[in-house]
Order: structure tokens, then sequence, then C-alpha cells
């Protein structure tokens, strides 16, 4: 171990910075966020060290360095320009056995900084010894991304609820198993980052008058396009979660392969012009899952409340007494739109953007008089089977024959495949392409021309 981690108490305790340049300003910032009594020490100072000593924040000492200045410091940090004068502060600081951090000299330094995750009163440290602090750096931006921002109040809830814990339950198997419920209510997490309080003291209440086994919940998750970096941090946080995951064919196996591996998995996909389950027995297995005290995890492509079903399992999921929450994902309209440089709406083509089910004759009558009206953009979710229907009504309704049209497949993902003509030709180009794909109808698909970044162009 070349250095041991430590985590340093300094509120109200004197610190001295020996700069006050770009780089200065940084650490001053974490050391008057730890409540340290900061003296600075330079010939020149940024505006904000003004600001900070205007404010009594900080202390300015304008003069050349003095190892006197390290007499009685808790810690010293030299953070000049001048190399010189950093290795004389790490001499003083030495002499006087002060810990002192050298900017971009660890070797002439006694402790260094790392880069830190604060989710105070929980904080994470990552330090490469200062040997490459570019890979601590990503290093830290990564746990960022996959740490909520609510643990920090989650752990301050926690450590005031040890003693009452430690007084319900007597058996420490218990205890552990209590803790880890109260650490994975993602709902009393959100309740907590949205400073709700009294819902967060009722799931506070049921977790103690609950037994210790009983938890099961189902989160219902969009699992977007396909593309698995277009998933949302909640929706994977979820993911590695779940005791059980159900997902149907539309989830991509990019996505697939974020799920925690021992976490079971069941598929309920369905395929145009048959179900491989029924939608009623995908609502049974979610019922089961969870009222046997599992997290189970709803995978959806896309987003699960358009043209989803989300709402019927969700109904069903009430009416059954079962928790649940749900986590959006990128519909497929967002997503093959962007992919394909397609945009739903500009200002010289489409004030308006209609997402439709391709299902027309089985999901009811659609207005073909309102969809054929210009200055908006039509998207039509599974409907490859409906396109010579589709084609027909717009036409009869006056939308005009040559107005553009796209089919994306596979969309967002490395297979994914456009291919574009006209509204009379969308019969034939629908027989192009397979299942699942989008069509989108609108003047705002000749800018695809100009705009399409991702894949080669596919025409008629």
């Amino acid at each position: 171990m070349d250095y041991l981690p430590l985590f340093c108490q300094l509120k109200n305790r004197a610190c001295l910075l020996v700069g006050a340049g770009d780089v200065a300003e940084r650490k001053a910032r974490l050391l008057l966020d730890a409540g340290a009594k900061l003296t600075v020490n330079a010939l020149t100072f940024t505006s904000q060290f003004q600001i900070w000593a205007d404010e009594g924040k900080v202390r300015l000492l304008k003069g050349e360095f003095s190892p006197l200045l390290v007499d009685e410091k808790w810690l010293v940090i030299a953070a000049t320009d001048s190399d010189v004068v950093n290795q004389e502060v790490s001499e003083a600081a030495e002499q006087r056995r002060v810990f002192c951090n050298v900017v971009d000299a660890p070797e002439s330094a006694s402790v260094i900084m790392p880069s830190i995750i604060d989710r105070s009163p929980l904080m994470i440290a990552v330090s490469s010894g200062g040997n490459a602090p570019v890979l601590a750096r990503l290093l830290r931006e990564r746990l960022e991304s996959i740490l909520p921002q609510h643990l920090g109040k989650l752990a301050q809830v926690a450590g005031g609820l040890r003693a009452r814990v430690k007084a319900h339950f007597t058996d420490a198997a218990e205890r552990r198993r209590w803790w880890e419920k109260l650490f994975n209510h993602h709902r009393l997490a959100q309740s907590l980052a949205n400073n709700d309080d009294a819902q967060s003291g009722q799931y506070l209440e049921e977790l103690f008058s609950e037994p210790v086994d009983k938890h099961g919940e189902v989160i219902l998750v969009g699992a977007g396009p396909g593309d698995a970096g277009l998933l949302t941090l909640k929706g994977l946080q979820q993911m590695q979660l779940a005791d059980v995951v159900v997902y149907d064919r539309l989830v991509s196996d990019s996505v697939m392969n974020l799920i925690r591996r021992d976490a079971e998995r069941i598929f309920v996909g369905k395929r145009a012009g048959h179900h491989c389950v029924p939608q009623e027995r995908i609502n049974e297995i979610l019922l089961e899952q969870a009222l046997m005290g599992k997290r189970v995890v709803r995978l959806k492509g896309g987003d699960p409340f358009i043209f989803g079903r989300g709402g019927e399992e969700l109904e069903a999921l009430k009416a059954a007494g079962i928790a649940f929450s749900v986590v959006p994902g990128i519909t497929a309209a967002s997503g093959c739109s962007a992919y394909s440089g397609i945009p739903l709406t500009h200002r010289d083509h489409a004030q308006s953007v209609r997402l439709i089910t391709g299902h027309a004759k089985q999901d009811g009558v659609l207005d073909w008089a309102c969809l054929a009206q210009g200055q908006q953009t039509l998207v039509f979710y599974m409907g490859l089977t409906q396109a010579p229907e589709i084609q027909r009504r717009l036409l009869e309704n006056g939308l005009p024959a040559e107005t553009p049209v796209a089919l994306v497949e596979n969309g967002t993902s490395q297979t994914q495949r456009v291919v574009t003509g006209s509204l009379t030709e969308l019969e034939s180009l629908a027989k192009q392409v397979q299942s699942p794909s989008l069509i989108i109808v609108g003047t705002v698909v000749s800018l695809r021309q100009k705009l399409n970044w991702f894949a080669s162009e596919t025409r008629l």
C-alpha cells in the first residue's frame, strides 16, 4: 500500500493554502466545503479569493511565503506556479510534521488529494497515488454516474435509526436483512430525494411493521430503443438490484447483458401476429413473483407507457395491492428519429408530432383526416402489416403523394437500417424491412440527407 486512505475532520481547523490561481481555487473550494479555517498566502489573488475574503470565508495574506505560516496548521497545500516555492512549502511542513499536499508533485508531498465522490455523509475517494490522475478522474466520473444522488440522505436516515433497529431486532441476521431492505427501498429513496418527510416516514414505519422477508415489488423499466447507452442510469440501477427480470423481445441483447448475473430471467416476448405469452399471463407472472417476496423488474423496450401496455400491468398490480414504480425509457420515436437524422419537429416542417399505433384495426378507428393535415410528423409504431392501409388512408384524406416517408429497422442498434421514399411507395417500402420497424411520415424526413450521422441510407 503506497498510501493509507484517511478522511480528515478539518471543520474549524486551521489550514494553509499557498498560491491563489485557478488550481489553488479548486483546492480552496474543497477545504471550504470541509469547514476548514483557511489562510491563503500569495502574491496576487483571483477575484474569487477576494469574494471569499469579503464574505469572511478566508483570510488573505499577500506577500512572499514564510515557513512561519505553517506553524499550528493541520494541513498545508502548495499550489503556486513555482516549483521552488512549492518545494519550500513542502520542506517547511516536513520539518514541523504537518501534512502537505503539493500540486502536480506527489513525490514532494506527504499527502495527496484524491478524486472525490460526495454523497455526504457517504464519501468515496479514488486515487492513483499521483501516477495517473486522469485515470482516477475518469473512474470517479464512472462511479458518479452509477451512484444515485439520494445516497447521502439515505445514509443520514440510517444513522438516526441504528438504535431503534438494534432494539427492534435482537437477531443480527434479521438486522442485516432489514438494513438491506432499507438501502434497496427505492421508493423511500425517491421520497427522501423529494424532501417528502411524510411519505418517507410512512415507508419507514411499513419497514418496521412488516416481516423482514416480505418486500415484493415490481419496477416497470423502459429499456429504450436498442442501444444500451440510451438506458437511463436509474433503469440500470434497478436492473442491478432485481431478483427477477421479466422481459420481451424488444429488449436488445446489449441491454440484457447489463442485468445482474444471478437474477432470474423470464421471457414473455411477443411477435407480430401472435403472442408468445398473453398479456393476462404476463400480469399473473408479475403478481406471482412479487407475492413470493421478490424484487421484480418488468423490462420493456422503449418507454413502458407508450404503446407498451405498462398501464395495464400496473392496474393489475394495484388491484392486488403490490407495490410498484416506473422508470421511463427513451421511446422508439425519439431514438429511431435521432439515429436516423430525422428531427421529429422543425420550425420549417413540423410544429407537432403524433405517435400512433399501427394496429388501427384492432385498436380502434383513427381520425385519418386529422392525421393527413400538414405541418406535423406522424410516427407509426408496429405499422408494417398495416402499411398499405396507412398509405391508402392518408392519400384519401389529402396528404400529398410526394410526402417523404422513412422506415427504420432495428433503430439505434448497429444493425439499424433505414429506407426512404414517398408516401405512394410506403407499401412497397414496408416489404423491404422486418419487424421491429418504425414508420415516419412527414417533410422532416427530407432533412435526413443532411443530418444523417449514424448509418447509410437505403432508397427504393
